[in-house]
């Protein structure tokens, strides 16, 4: 065993042995992570979830606030003084402002936490005073969550699975040309090194904005302050023999390995392996309007997230031997408002059957997983509107760009998923059978009660799952 890992087994365990020593003299901690690839909808969650917590209006199906559990809820200083404060305050500004606009997206680790007073329940409520609960929101960019497959993954293996992804893009032609052409076993050439992974980092942008999920490193595409550093210098090479010293086949190895062992391993020992409960977005309905492929490429790509999650109970010797685990995982479908009610359920069904390895995979190890379509900030009103003698479900809202209101009815979604995933497993082009649109919607003007949070769709649910039985 390295020398790197143990040492990194022994922090992870003198800090649980701690947290279970001390955990009985001091408040109690829920610490959720909140992740989910571009454009799935981070920030806008956090911002809706917190805001929405402090007044508890609209959360009805969240038991602890409508039965009065929750008797107040205020922001204070998170307790890791080196993480950036999540701002919760400049989101929220931008989205009920007079000319609400989205908030930008998350781009690196930050935290928020949220304290809650609550009275306890059941048998012995009346015996207990009220108690703090505190809620530790740790936000970071789902780009770097797949990098946690890498630590199992030889670069051998992750060059080959990335090469054969590449090969089924045409937006990868260039760069896999490149690839192909260069002579691994030659000396290495740091410019021409430097100027094909360039290269690849493009290619990883450009199937980001083709709405592609399994793009690793994800450091490549939110590089930080580790920009043009050479732990982020190395490309996947077609499979040859055995590397020799200073070739380019060499370096890249090395690269590879200093990546998981500089980036990776501190990322998951400093925040991941922390957390207890977990939210992963997703963006299912733009995955189908980016056609079969997209949709094949998230289900793979979720079902490899998974295994970093090390679901399961939180058994003593498990906790001293191994840190703490996430048992609870919401799979949440967002964007719901872009669609009318009666297609969520159809919306769940292709979010449950495309996540079910992964879903499969927690079970298996204990964890509670759920799958539910949410809007953490609504932005359209549902109708139904006569086009060309039939009657038809939309929703309307203004669009981001124009800033013009417009009703949407992006397709019917099937009622069996496998209308959708057989043919992405199959790696058809194209749906046979009609497109499914998307819209790019703006926040919506709000006029909010005393009392109330931003609207939202089964917001409420997911805080219910991820949160009801910490706060009883």
């Amino acid at each position: 065993m390295p020398l790197s890992t143990l040492t990194d087994g022994l922090v992870r365990s003198l800090e649980t042995v701690t947290d279970t020593v001390t955990a009985p003299f001091a408040d109690p901690v829920i610490r959720l992570g909140v992740t989910g690839l571009s454009r799935a909808g981070k920030t806008v969650f956090i911002t809706s979830l917190v805001a929405n917590l402090m007044n508890r209006g609209r959360m009805s199906q969240f038991v602890p606030a409508a039965t009065g559990g929750i008797r107040s809820a205020w922001l204070q200083p998170q307790p890791d003084d080196t993480i950036p404060r999540f701002p919760f305050e400049d989101h929220l500004s931008r989205l009920t402002s007079k000319t609400p606009s989205w908030p930008e997206g998350t781009r690196r680790v930050s935290e928020l936490r949220l304290s809650l007073r609550v009275q306890p329940t059941g048998f012995l409520s009346g015996l207990t005073g009220l108690r703090t609960v505190h809620l530790d929101i740790v936000d970071y960019p789902g780009e770097w969550l797949l990098d946690l497959g890498l630590l199992d993954k030889p670069y051998e293996v992750w060059a080959r699975e990335t090469l054969a992804r590449m090969a089924t893009r045409p937006i990868a032609a260039k760069a896999l040309a490149a690839l192909n052409t260069v002579d691994p076993e030659a000396a290495l050439d740091e410019a021409a090194l430097t100027a094909l992974t360039a290269r690849y980092a493009d290619y990883l942008e450009a199937a980001r904005q083709a709405g592609f999920s399994d793009l690793t490193p994800g450091r490549f595409i939110l590089p930080g302050d580790l920009a043009g550093s050479p732990v982020l210098t190395f490309v996947p090479l077609p499979e040859g023999g055995k590397p020799q010293r200073g070739t380019l086949r060499a370096e890249c190895i090395r690269r590879y390995d200093a990546y998981k062992r500089q980036v990776v391993q501190p990322f998951f020992r400093q925040h991941f392996a922390r957390i207890d409960r977990q939210v992963v977005l997703v963006d299912v309905l733009g995955a189908i309007h980016n056609g079969p492929r997209a949709v094949e490429d998230l289900r793979t790509a979720m079902s490899d997230i998974l295994s970093a999650f090390r679901p399961g109970r939180n058994a003593w010797l498990t906790r001293l031997m191994g840190g703490r685990r996430v048992d609870r995982i919401l799979f949440a479908a967002t964007k719901a408002d872009h669609l009318h009610h009666s297609q969520h359920p159809q919306l769940t069904a292709i979010t449950e059957a495309l996540l079910r390895d992964a879903r499969d995979r927690a079970d298996f190890h204990g964890a509670m997983t759920q799958a539910l379509s949410i809007a953490a900030l609504r932005t359209t009103t549902e109708e139904t509107v006569d086009h060309h003698g039939q009657r038809l479900d939309v929703v309307r809202g203004t669009l981001a760009e124009g800033g013009r209101q417009a009703a949407f009815y992006p397709g019917d979604l099937p009622t069996d998923p496998n209308h959708l995933l057989s043919p992405a497993r199959a790696g058809a082009e194209a749906w046979l059978d009609g497109d499914y649109a998307v819209m790019n919607f703006a926040p919506a003007a709000l006029s909010l009660k005393p009392g109330d949070g931003p609207p939202h769709i089964r917001l409420d649910r997911a805080a219910q799952f991820l949160l009801g039985d910490k706060l009883q």
